[in-house]
C-alpha cells in the first residue's frame, strides 16, 4: 500500500480541520439545549465532510499505486477497494 502524498494531503488535512471545528460547535450546542434539527443538520455536515476527506485519501492511494506501478498486482488494488467500500 503506498505512503500518502503529503502535496495530495493539504486540502484533506484542512477539510479535517474544519470538521474537528464543526464538531466542537456541535458539542457545544448540545451542551447548551439547542434545538435538534439544528444539531443534526450540524452533524450531518461534520459527517460529509470526514465521508469527502476518507474519499480523497482513497482517491490519492489509488493514483499513487498507479504511478509506482500500473501493473502492479491487484493486491493493493483489493485493498484500495476494500477501504474505499468502508466509507460506504
Amino acid at each position: 500500500m503506498p505512503a500518502l502524498n503529503p502535496d495530495d494531503m493539504a486540502p484533506v488535512i484542512n477539510r479535517i480541520k474544519r470538521a474537528q471545528g464543526q464538531l466542537a460547535g456541535v458539542l457545544r450546542m448540545i451542551e447548551e439545549g439547542r434545538d435538534c434539527e439544528d444539531v443534526v443538520t450540524q452533524l450531518a455536515a461534520v459527517s460529509r465532510a470526514l465521508d469527502r476527506a476518507g474519499f480523497a485519501i482513497v482517491a490519492s492511494g489509488l493514483r499513487e499505486c498507479l504511478v509506482q506501478d500500473p501493473t502492479a498486482d491487484n493486491l493493493d488494488a483489493k485493498k484500495m477497494e476494500k477501504l474505499f467500500l468502508s466509507l460506504a
